[in-house]
């Protein structure tokens, strides 16, 4: 199998770790193989491919979008070193309000896994950080949401050693307790 998958503390957010081919000329991973991520149960219709690149610093999120027009996501650094951070927005779920987070960087090569129901943010560690993107669902201007990224009730550990730089849209992001939020635990 060219990925092993573990779930984290939050189970329906996974890490992905690719397996890596290596030899004289370089190496050779695969990202993304839609039978083994179906396997593990993650089916979905990717529509789009994104990305970001960011200094060093740069917090971006927490996003999201609301039913729907919810979107799921695979991430991966391109470059660089990324703490990307997944909120549990589902009402009625036992981790409502819990995140969980993993870094992802080119050398470690590994993929986050962030279902439907999660807000997603990201701190870039190093400069010229680069995150790609597959994403399930369509982009709504009318459905894009955010949560304040240093909410005091979700209470991220932002490993965080610089004055952030936060866009002027994210700082005016509400807090998770005034947030409007359309999702529902199954």
């Amino acid at each position: 199998m060219p990925f092993t998958f573990k779930k984290l503390a939050i189970p329906d957010v996974v890490l992905v770790t690719p397996q890596v081919f290596q030899d004289s000329r370089g190496h050779f991973v695969e990202l993304y193989v839609e039978e083994p991520f179906a396997e593990f149960g993650i089916r979905r219709n990717f529509t789009r491919d994104a990305g970001s690149l960011s200094k060093r610093g740069v917090v971006r999120g927490l996003h999201y979008q609301l039913n729907p027009n919810a979107q799921a996501k695979v991430i991966r650094a391109v470059s660089g070193k990324i703490f990307v951070v997944a909120v549990d927005i589902r009402r009625g779920s036992p981790y409502f309000g819990r995140w969980v987070a993993e870094t992802l960087s080119k050398d470690n090569k590994n993929i986050l896994w962030i279902p439907e129901g999660f807000a997603a943010g990201s701190l870039a560690l190093e400069d010229n950080s680069e995150l790609g993107y597959k994403i399930a669902g369509k982009y709504s201007t009318q459905d894009a949401r955010g949560i304040l990224w240093n909410d005091d009730d979700i209470g991220i550990k932002w490993p965080i050693d610089v004055e952030p730089t936060i866009s002027e849209k994210d700082e005016k992001n509400p807090p998770l307790k005034y947030a409007e939020i359309n999702f529902e635990y199954k």
